[in-house]
């Protein structure tokens, strides 16, 4: 029986790289690939929300002059005094029960903040040490950098093009034009993971990015909504981001130039 080998669009090795990944930078992608599954393992993605909504929701509840006490600090301020709580052994009162739950909730609440921040620590002494540049890009973080070095692989010199890591990350432009209308869609194909990490980049950019909300601004006066700008932004961050991935330093072993597009 003759095997088929089933080749992907745009990730073809490139014949002129034998070996493009050291073995070294293979073994951080793979701890890269670990240390988010067992955040995510968890509820430490919704500590923030969770937590603090329970405290608040407990202290609405609770006897008054509690209430009082608390209800005026702000949510790191609430923790710390949560956690320091004494309250008395005699729980079938509603103000010491009030206390014991506020207390574990902030405890709890403390713990998983620092196994967060543990874990995004390692995060990002991996992803400095496999590619420096993403870090570098503005709203990139460890935890966006460390789902695309997932998403890319072992071998990111495997990607021919950046419309090949732009189909990869589900951010590619699917023409959706109807008669005299001509417009694109957004793409629901693609590694969801990667296309919510560029997602979580552009929303940063929207916020703090004086360039991307001039950007915004002027496609809404050309008639974009708001998700067709957010489509445009995401294939214009997988640009950069593919440049950042392939991009090498003179001392590393020398590539093919990628092709670069011009489509958004």
């Amino acid at each position: 029986m003759q095997r088929r080998h089933v080749i992907i669009d745009g990730l073809r090795p490139r014949p002129d790289i034998p070996h493009p990944r050291p073995e070294t930078a293979v073994a951080v992608t793979a701890g890269i690939r670990q240390i988010p599954q067992v955040v995510d393992a968890g509820p430490h993605h919704l500590t923030d929300r969770v937590e603090t909504h329970q405290l608040k929701s407990l202290l609405v509840t609770g006897p008054a002059e509690l209430r009082e006490q608390l209800r005026e600090l702000s949510v790191t301020a609430l923790i710390l005094t949560c956690a320091r709580l004494r309250p008395a052994a005699d729980l079938a009162d509603p103000e010491q029960a009030t206390k014991t739950a506020l207390r574990r909730l902030a405890r709890r609440h403390q713990y998983l903040s620092e196994e967060i921040a543990e874990a995004d620590a390692q995060l990002r002494t991996l992803v400095t040490e496999a590619a420096p540049r993403l870090l570098a890009l503005r709203g990139v973080g460890p935890e966006v950098a460390g789902q695309l070095l997932a998403t890319t692989g072992d071998n990111p010199d495997r990607l021919r093009s950046e419309a090949a890591f732009a189909h990869l990350c589900g951010v590619a432009p699917i023409p959706a034009s109807s008669g005299r209308v001509h417009r694109h869609r957004l793409n629901r194909g693609g590694d969801r993971a990667a296309n919510n990490a560029l997602h979580i980049v552009v929303l940063g950019r929207l916020r703090h990015d004086p360039r991307t909300r001039q950007y915004a601004q002027r496609r809404t006066t050309e008639g974009l909504s708001k998700p067709e700008i957010i489509r445009c932004l995401k294939r214009y961050v997988a640009r950069e981001i593919f440049t950042a991935l392939t991009t090498r330093d003179t001392d590393d072993q020398p590539s093919a130039p990628p092709i670069m597009s011009t489509a958004a």
